[in-house]
């Protein structure tokens, strides 16, 4: 078998398989252990794959951690995007707060404002946005969107989800995506997360993008906001050193450094 009949057969069995041990690999194309290496590194220096102990894995977008690690990652990067993006915001706006780390944190300062219309399928940042207010005299509307329930990512998702969104108009849809980039826009691992974000930024009038220096430049599985129907990228001061930083402001993207 000819390495480029050896190559097309590693790409159908990853694309199948996901995960395959070097032993797998030499058995089915009927070749050494040494041969199979060689084909193997050849589609690691084309960004293909990648190797792991025993073998390779289909190279791609990385799931994200679990929420509890999230909340634990750049917490000072993540106050200071919320509060730059409180100053984005007036009294008797309404808007849609996606689930997310970095948009929990934004709940937990929307607490000091008052007058907002808060939309969110996040159940932790409706439970922080809840407990900040007095049941008496709530100082904001807490709407918490109904669906399916994920626990993993602390929110609600699916068909019910999305059409209660579109019962709603807001000024502005305040999100937080997996990754950003000039050429994907706002990307989500997730289908449904993506399905979530993307009703709420067409039911809005603005879209604002929390996303810290860690994102950018990197794109996910699905591209839920193109970069031109973004209104503004709130950061922190660390992502102007990047090149995906540049990259967005060269597109045109409004750009506020917390």
């Amino acid at each position: 078998m000819l390495q480029e009949e050896r190559i097309l057969r590693i790409r159908s069995l990853l694309a199948k398989f996901k995960r395959l041990s070097i032993e797998r690999i030499a058995q089915d194309l009927a070749v050494s252990r040494e041969t199979a290496r060689r084909d193997v590194l050849q589609l690691e220096a084309q960004g293909e794959l990648r190797r792991v102990h025993g073998g390779v894995v289909l190279k791609g977008p990385e799931p994200e951690p679990p929420v509890s690690e999230r909340a634990r990652v750049n917490q000072q990067e993540k106050r200071a995007i919320a509060k730059a993006a409180l100053k984005l915001l007036l009294p008797g706006q309404t808007v849609f707060l996606d689930a997310g780390t970095t948009t929990t944190v934004l709940a937990e300062e929307l607490a000091s404002l008052s007058g907002l219309t808060v939309i969110t399928n996040g159940l932790a940042a409706a439970l922080k946005l809840g407990a900040a207010d007095d049941a008496r005299a709530p100082r904001n509307t807490i709407l918490l969107l109904g669906g399916r329930i994920d626990a993993g990512v602390q929110a609600t998702y699916g068909d019910d989800t999305i059409n209660e969104i579109h019962r709603h108009q807001a000024d502005i849809a305040l999100l937080s995506p997996v990754g950003i980039s000039r050429q994907h826009g706002a990307t989500s691992f997730e289908h449904h997360e993506a399905a979530v974000a993307r009703a709420m930024a067409q039911q809005a009038q603005r879209v604002i993008i929390l996303a810290d220096y860690s994102k950018f430049g990197h794109s996910s599985r699905v591209s839920y906001v193109k970069t031109t129907d973004i209104d503004t990228i709130v950061t922190d001061a660390r992502a102007r050193a990047l090149p995906g930083f540049a990259a967005l402001q060269r597109a045109g993207a409004r750009l506020v450094v917390a």
